[in-house]
């Protein structure tokens, strides 16, 4: 039995991979008084009082509301929230396991913009922070600004952002292997959908000078009519020589090759053109842009891909649930740019130098010292970015990772 046929098998026996354990017990009179009425209303008064209160009278301190409309889930598509609802509820498990973070999935049956965030900010006062997953291109680029802008609780697209978060972390520790400088590499991307585009933008903020976008035409250009308006933005500060052509003719001399695209579409040919000591992050599932030996055997010096059947699986696990946990613990209003490079770096310097080789680049995803070492991190630069609710400095955070 493969994994696909184990898996399904498995969620039958399971029939869900999350359950609510009441945190009080409720056997008698008493208990039942002070756990709910009479007793409950002194906290709503108070609460009522202080709307700030509800994160230290409920769990809304450690809550995340895990969101899709099932528009972009995994490599399946718009397969339907319903039909979303396995994976929101994997991601709520591994937000218990790895973050301590109590994460809930919330599958809407909409595909409206307006309707999707006017229902997450309806909702939002029953979470510490929000983490939108799976909607599609382009609604949610406006649907996270517009809910980053207008909530004062994190807001995280991690398809966006956790992606970049994990890329940038990959990059930094192969960059040491085969001793290149950030600022001087060639950096093609493809798949200019949410992931690569905020890939290419968390990559410019970090130092690298030279990305070009390429998707199904080929390289993306300055002033094509049929770019979407989160394309045109980005074609703007990348392939600033207006190089024209296919994704083979932007893969000559590449340094890095990051691929969140589709299977197959990178041939033995495209990688012998690159650079030598070629970085690949073929990240395309169930099946990358190229199979990793054929990389390797084409010259490729480190390959990565999203698989756990590969070395060096490029995985958001390593970001979200550590994020989460520091952002909740300095009670942050926001998750910002600061906090995003810390966990970068975080999950880079969780592999030593003397670990650090070109088959093992990145922690494990089950990695626990790994996620205390992001929670650590960000919870650090949400209070020196002064983002914290709780702390104004760092002498006053009391550090609860060790």
């Amino acid at each position: 039995m493969d994994c696909h046929d184990e898996s399904l098998k498995k969620h039958y026996e399971w029939r869900g991979k999350i359950e609510t354990i009441s945190r009080v017990s409720v056997t008698d009179n008493e208990e039942l008084a002070l756990a709910y009425t009479p007793g409950v209303a002194q906290p709503c008064l108070e609460i009522k009082k202080d709307v700030s209160k509800s994160f230290d009278l409920t769990r809304r301190w450690n809550t995340v509301a895990v969101i899709t409309d099932g528009t972009a889930v995994l490599g399946l598509g718009d397969i339907g929230p319903e039909a979303g609802m396995p994976v929101m509820e994997g991601k709520s498990a591994l937000f218990k396991a790895y973050g301590n973070v109590d994460a809930y999935p919330i599958c809407l049956k909409t595909k409206d913009t307006n309707e999707i965030i006017n229902t997450i900010k309806i909702i939002s006062g029953s979470f510490g922070g929000i983490n939108l997953e799976d909607i599609s291109a382009p609604r949610c680029f406006e649907i996270e600004k517009r809910l980053k802008e207008e909530l004062d609780i994190p807001v995280f697209h991690d398809d966006q952002h956790g992606t970049a978060i994990v890329m940038l972390a990959a990059l930094l520790n192969s960059l040491k292997l085969v001793k290149k400088d950030i600022k001087d590499i060639k950096v093609v991307i493809n798949g200019p959908g949410s992931a690569g585009i905020a890939v290419a933008k968390f990559f410019l903020a970090s130092g690298v000078k030279h990305i070009t976008m390429c998707g199904l035409d080929g390289i993306l250009c300055e002033g094509e009519p049929k770019l979407n308006a989160a394309q045109q933005e980005i074609v703007k500060v990348t392939n600033l020589e207006h190089q024209h052509g296919l994704l083979k003719d932007a893969l000559v001399g590449a340094d890095v090759l990051i691929g969140v695209s589709g299977p197959h579409c990178v041939t033995k040919e495209m990688v012998a053109s690159m650079a030598k000591k070629a970085i690949l992050f073929v990240c395309a599932n169930p099946v990358p842009e190229i199979e990793p030996e054929d990389a390797l055997e084409a010259g490729a010096y480190i390959v990565g891909t999203g698989s756990s059947e590969y070395t060096n699986q490029i995985n958001n696990v390593l970001v979200f649930p550590g994020l989460f946990r520091g952002a909740l613990d300095v009670r942050a209003s926001t998750i910002n740019l600061e906090m995003m490079f810390a966990a970068a770096i975080g999950i880079a310097n969780c592999v030593s130098e003397q670990e650090l080789n070109k088959d093992y680049i990145l922690p494990h995803a089950y990695d626990l010292n790994c996620h205390k070492c992001v929670a650590k991190e960000v919870a650090k630069a949400a209070i020196t970015s002064g983002v914290s609710k709780l702390y104004k400095n760092l002498k006053d955070f009391k550090e609860v990772y060790e």
